[in-house]
């Protein structure tokens, strides 16, 4: 009986390190995917190219997004697609836009992450623009494919000098 209870206790552990090591896996595969959204998304904005981008968004009225812009926040897809616009529009020529640090926490279905991501471009008036903004996105799994369903967009503040003043070109 003493054998047979340090078997099934033996098998539940080896069971219970194979789940373990699936779900490890899986989350793997999933962080794997949303980086890799994340590379898609960051070249979609450096062509400029807004349907490109918006492929990575939940379409419809679910999407909601606090941006850094006025106004401060978009709900729907079509909103945002707009803000994308306008912004993108903003700029002469091509841009550099780079997404680094990226975190990302899953469990299969929905994932939360953060990342810097850091735009140099030319405004059309010509003056040089260069800033870095953190983002902050939920992803949801639909259909087999991670989308955005969720982004906060934000710059710290610099509360150093007698004016509180956003610091664009921020570092950890």
């Amino acid at each position: 009986m003493k054998r047979f209870a340090f078997c099934a206790a033996a098998g539940l552990c080896v069971l219970a390190t194979l789940g373990v090591s699936q779900r490890a896996q899986a989350q793997t595969k999933d962080e794997q995917e949303i980086r890799a959204l994340e590379d898609k998304f960051a070249a979609a904005c450096d062509a400029k190219d807004v349907d490109a981008i918006m492929k990575f968004y939940v379409p419809g009225d679910e999407l909601f997004v606090f941006d850094v812009g006025v106004p401060r926040q978009h709900v729907g897809w079509e909103n945002y697609k707009k803000d994308w616009q306008d912004f993108l529009s903003g700029f002469k020529g091509p841009i550099q836009f780079d997404v680094s640090d990226v975190s990302v926490t899953s469990d299969g279905k929905i994932a939360y992450g953060h990342s810097i991501q850091h735009v140099k471009a030319t405004m059309k008036d010509g003056s040089p623009a260069d800033f870095t903004v953190r983002v902050t996105d939920v992803y949801r799994k639909i259909d087999g494919k991670w989308l955005i369903v969720q982004e906060h967009v934000s710059v710290p503040l610099d509360f150093s000098g007698p004016n509180v003043v956003p610091d664009m070109t921020s570092k950890p």
